[in-house]
């Protein structure tokens, strides 16, 4: 069936999506930190003092949060705010040219194009997320908050890491500003499914058959936007 991003309920809508995975093919952050890192040799063995917190993430010890945060504190703490956005400067344009699904940009245009509340909602950092959101055409951004220390980045996480059950509260806490609109959401991991499960329409994107398997009680519309074409 071919692709239809046009929404079919009246608008304006709120409308959330999913960054890593859902708008963009694969996983952002790591590529952000890494390439940061290797222009510079000590950061890259810097980033080697994440292994602890990684070792403590696989036992079950540390969250997926604290390991973002310890990546970002061992790679890239002590950036300036000047630093960073030139670094913004040089990755964002590679992700918005080479990672973005086309019918994800056809998707978020077309709700803008219907009045729609965009919002990029998204576990990784505001360090690019912010940025990336507002070249992408969303309204706001909910996303992960780096510490900093005066004008030198900390890297550490500030409140909760967005992803799972936090995606849930940041929705219906955005919704209560929008009263009577109807929540329209797009993901396409596990940890999606909560918030999808309480939106007004959801979609998966890009769903594995276990995916599929997980989600299968839930009223959820299916798109494979890496084939450009939809089932429902």
């Amino acid at each position: 069936m071919p692709h239809d991003p046009a929404p079919t309920d009246p608008a304006p809508r709120l409308v959330f999506f999913d960054l890593d995975g859902t708008v963009t093919r694969r996983d952002t952050l790591l590529p952000y930190v890494l390439a940061y890192a290797a222009r510079s040799g000590w950061r890259l063995l810097a980033a080697l003092r994440t292994l602890p917190t990684l070792l403590a993430f696989v036992i079950g010890r540390a969250d997926h949060g604290a390991l973002k945060g310890s990546l970002l504190h061992c790679a890239m703490g002590g950036a300036t705010r000047s630093e960073i956005e030139a670094w913004n400067a040089r990755y964002l344009p590679r992700v918005l040219q080479q990672d973005v699904f086309p019918a994800a940009r056809e998707a978020i245009a077309s709700h803008a194009s219907a009045g729609d509340h965009l919002v990029l909602m998204t576990a990784t950092v505001d360090l690019y997320a912010v940025e990336l959101g507002r070249r992408l055409g969303f309204d706001e951004v909910i996303s992960s908050t780096v510490r900093w220390q005066e004008t030198r980045l900390d890297g550490r996480l500030v409140g909760p890491n967005v992803r799972d059950h936090e995606k849930t509260r940041r929705m219906q806490a955005t919704a209560e500003r929008f009263p009577g609109r109807r929540i329209v959401a797009y993901g396409n991991s596990k940890p999606d499914l909560p918030h999808l499960a309480v939106a007004d329409e959801a979609t998966l994107v890009n769903a594995s058959p276990s995916l599929r398997h997980a989600a299968r009680d839930l009223p959820l519309r299916y798109v494979d936007w890496s084939m450009r074409g939809s089932t429902r």
